[in-house]
């Protein structure tokens, strides 16, 4: 009877130890798909700010665009030259996982 109780107790603390582990490997799966997006959209904004890329969006909208395909939102974007630099946003269980990223070219050129 004792030994039951053990078995029990040892399954439910195994149980609360996966979820546990589970809740915080989606979180850092969303800071990842965060900062990716980040990346993706400052390198869009930086390369249609200085024309490499054409486009007839405005730079900051292509920077939303690109951040929205990759499952994550826009909250700023700011261009100075062909710098761009962005904040991106993904949502976790309620939480919000933000990543910020800058690019343009190198500096002194």
């Amino acid at each position: 009877m004792a030994g039951s109780a053990v078995a029990a107790g040892l399954l439910s603390v195994a149980a609360a130890l996966s979820l546990g582990l589970a809740a915080v490997g989606g979180a850092a799966v969303t800071a990842q798909r965060a900062a990716g997006a980040a990346d993706a959209a400052a390198l869009a904004a930086a390369d249609a700010a200085s024309g490499a890329v054409p486009s007839a969006d405005d730079p900051c909208a292509l920077a939303a665009r690109v951040a929205g395909a990759s499952g994550a939102t826009l909250s700023s974007c700011s261009l100075q030259g062909f710098v761009a630099t962005v904040e991106v946003q993904a949502a976790y269980a309620g939480l919000a996982a933000v990543s910020r990223a800058r690019a343009g070219p190198p500096e002194g050129q």
